[in-house]
């Protein structure tokens, strides 16, 4: 089986617990994904055979603003990479599965075709599947109106607005693999049945017109260790406050380091900084505060007070497994949706803006940091699910037989 993906952390380590499940029921499987280094790190730690597929992810994440010169390109390029490097790769193969936006998943889907063999598509967060219960999210450049309330013709909409942005991209390419063109890209991509790889406690999928097969989410088991001096930092006192970004940049609050180890001291407590694409870093010399680089979160987060968060679906589901209550500063994308599932299960709070001050994040660390509110997270932690991987690599093995 060949798995394809591109987009940050979020998109890609979901796909590598796929790659380790399925390889443990006995399947051979090969994983495209981007060529970033701390990716192919975490890959290549899980054993798995790893085909780097488009331009690294980190600059578009970090530099390409809506409505860029560059933007275009560069969806071009993530297109192009399917029917080339995922095609290759794909050869001999008897199933695709893709994620990613939607330049790369319709894109796989049609290299699937042309190939001859099964397509599954699947989704780490249910925001973009259509749904009478949500609007749609805005598509880069591309706002809704504000009026209309109506969820059905939205996504009648967003699906429009996905064939003026891709549409004739995409039959350009399938025209060169000898393809027909096809209309409703969005539709095209995601099939009538997309697996859709989210825990159902943290994120119960509500009945549509879609057959969403929910597995729960795809988790890479991680046995790394903490790094000593991590260690050390985490036994010298009581358990400190983690805050960490993950892939988001966090360009709208440049200050976050500052006022996340402010509102924290305000609260009596130590401050753990995760460095990520956003670069935080301390912000002086005293001993309170400890930085650390890429970890393992399984481990990390039993041993922390409280997770702050930008509120992406892996982390989400990281914290909630491990019982700790959060905080989540969501910037965009899915990341509302989660901090209100947060907030909606009692198992922390979700921060009202993506700008926090010292005192909004320090109220927030008051409820979060309430015993109440971790006997909340320690409760719902037994409740997620450990095997969704497996379920989806079982599944992908039936449409095989």
């Amino acid at each position: 089986m060949v798995l394809s993906t591109y987009g940050a952390r979020g998109s890609v380590e979901p796909m590598a617990g796929l790659a380790v499940a399925l390889r443990e029921v006995g399947a051979e499987v090969r994983v495209c994904a981007p060529p970033d280094e701390e990716f192919a790190e975490r890959l290549a730690e899980a054993g798995l055979a790893v085909v780097p597929t488009g331009r690294p992810v980190r600059p578009l994440v970090t530099t390409v603003a809506p409505g860029s010169a560059g933007l275009a390109q560069r969806v071009a390029d993530l297109m192009a990479a399917q029917f080339e490097t995922v095609a290759a790769a794909a050869e001999g193969g008897d199933v695709l599965v893709a994620t990613g936006p939607l330049p790369v998943t319709a894109g796989a889907r049609s290299v699937a075709e042309r190939l001859g063999i099964r397509y599954a598509h699947a989704s780490h967060q249910p925001v973009v599947l259509p749904s009478p219960y949500r609007r749609p999210p805005a598509r880069r450049g591309r706002p809704l109106p504000e009026e209309v309330t109506d969820n059905r013709v939205l996504w009648d909409l967003d699906a429009r607005i996905a064939d003026e942005m891709f549409g004739e991209m995409l039959n350009a390419q399938r025209a060169a693999a000898g393809l027909p063109p096809v209309s409703r890209v969005r539709d095209y991509a995601f099939t009538e049945r997309p697996f859709l790889a989210s825990d159902p406690v943290l994120d119960p999928w509500r009945p549509t017109g879609l057959d969403v097969v929910q597995t729960g989410a795809w988790i890479l088991p991680d046995e790394r260790p903490l790094p000593a001096e991590l260690l050390e930092f985490l036994d010298a006192g009581a358990p400190p406050v983690y805050v960490g970004f993950g892939s988001t940049p966090m360009g709208g609050a440049p200050d976050i380091a500052r006022v996340a180890v402010e509102a924290i001291r305000a609260r009596g407590r130590r401050a753990l900084l995760a460095r990520g694409w956003a670069d935080l870093g301390p912000v002086d010399d005293r001993d309170d505060c400890f930085v650390v680089g890429e970890v393992n979160h399984q481990a990390l987060f039993r041993r922390v007070a409280v997770v702050v968060h930008h509120g992406s679906g892996g982390t989400t589901t990281a914290a909630t497994r491990a019982g700790a209550p959060q905080v989540v500063v969501p910037q965009g994308a899915d990341q509302p949706y989660w901090a209100g599932r947060v907030s909606d299960l009692g198992i922390g709070v979700a921060h009202e803006g993506p700008r926090p001050s010292v005192e909004s994040l320090s109220v927030a660390l008051e409820t979060a940091l309430a015993p109440e509110t971790l006997a909340r997270a320690t409760a719902v932690a037994g409740t997620v699910r450990p095997d969704g991987a497996t379920v989806a690599a079982k599944l992908l093995l039936d449409i095989v037989g």
